[in-house]
């Protein structure tokens, strides 16, 4: 039986792919199990530095699976889902969550939780929860605001519009987008750019970024200072392989 999140290790980085594609990867209980399972293996596995999220088949993911909704479905606990979207953002790893065709609702909740999202140029991105009577319960209430500001938030919650890639850039919900016949070569491009850097640098970033987000200026100036974890063991060998490659 094929899992429906599919794990696939690669030079210091991992892919998971979101693995319905016959129900267009629609998140349902079991998908988010799987997930869990995986973010929980990631955050202690020091052999990966960069993890990447995606879709399989047409489309990133068209969100929650209606079908479970309608028939009730049983949750381990009150705040589940969320808590899981918490650790996956919570992974001491950079997740780039790669987009493309749909990314409604559940999804885009789903790909908020990363720490960015590029996009293909086919990607279409949305808020659906009022369409159909809903309100957030994954995190798009608190992550959409922070990652495009509360007044464009409140349009798209308010709207259900539908986004293409390219107002997705504008916004700065998607950081950049790229050719969907581009797409796969610059998934593969980014995570190696990234796993060339020092993970060491990754994960203390990741703690500082966290600890002084939404936080006053000054505030976070002083944190930076009392709580940087200054230098890391690769440091000397990074330097020295670049004075190296001068000589």
């Amino acid at each position: 039986m094929e899992p429906l999140v599919k794990r696939e290790n690669f030079d210091g980085w991992t892919q998971l792919t979101l693995n319905r594609p016959d129900k267009l990867n629609s998140l349902t209980v079991g998908v988010f199990a799987e997930l869990r399972a995986h973010v929980e293996a990631l955050a202690t596995d020091t052999t990966i530095g960069c993890v990447v999220l995606r879709g399989a088949g047409k489309c990133f993911s068209a969100g929650h699976d209606l079908g479970d909704i309608a028939e009730g479905e049983k949750v381990p606990s009150r705040g589940w889902h969320s808590e899981t979207l918490r650790m996956l953002e919570m992974l001491p790893q950079p997740v780039v969550a790669a987009v493309h065709g749909h990314c409604y609702t559940g999804a885009l909740e789903v790909a908020l939780a990363c720490d960015f999202i590029i996009a293909s140029d086919d990607a279409r991105f949305g808020d659906t929860h009022a369409k159909w009577a809903l309100t957030p319960i994954w995190g798009m209430s608190q992550r959409l605001p922070r990652r495009v500001g509360a007044a464009t938030a409140k349009r798209l919650m308010f709207t259900a519009d539908m986004i293409d890639a390219t107002e997705a850039v504008r916004i700065g919900l998607a950081e950049y987008a790229v050719p969907r016949a581009d797409f796969e070569r610059e998934i593969e491009s980014l995570a190696k750019r990234i796993v060339a850097n020092s993970p060491f640098s990754h994960r203390a970033n990741k703690r500082l970024l966290e600890a002084t987000d939404g936080g006053l200026l000054d505030a976070g100036l002083n944190w930076e200072v009392e709580h940087s974890e200054g230098v890391g063991p690769d440091m000397h060998a990074r330097i020295a392989a670049f004075t190296n490659r001068r000589k």
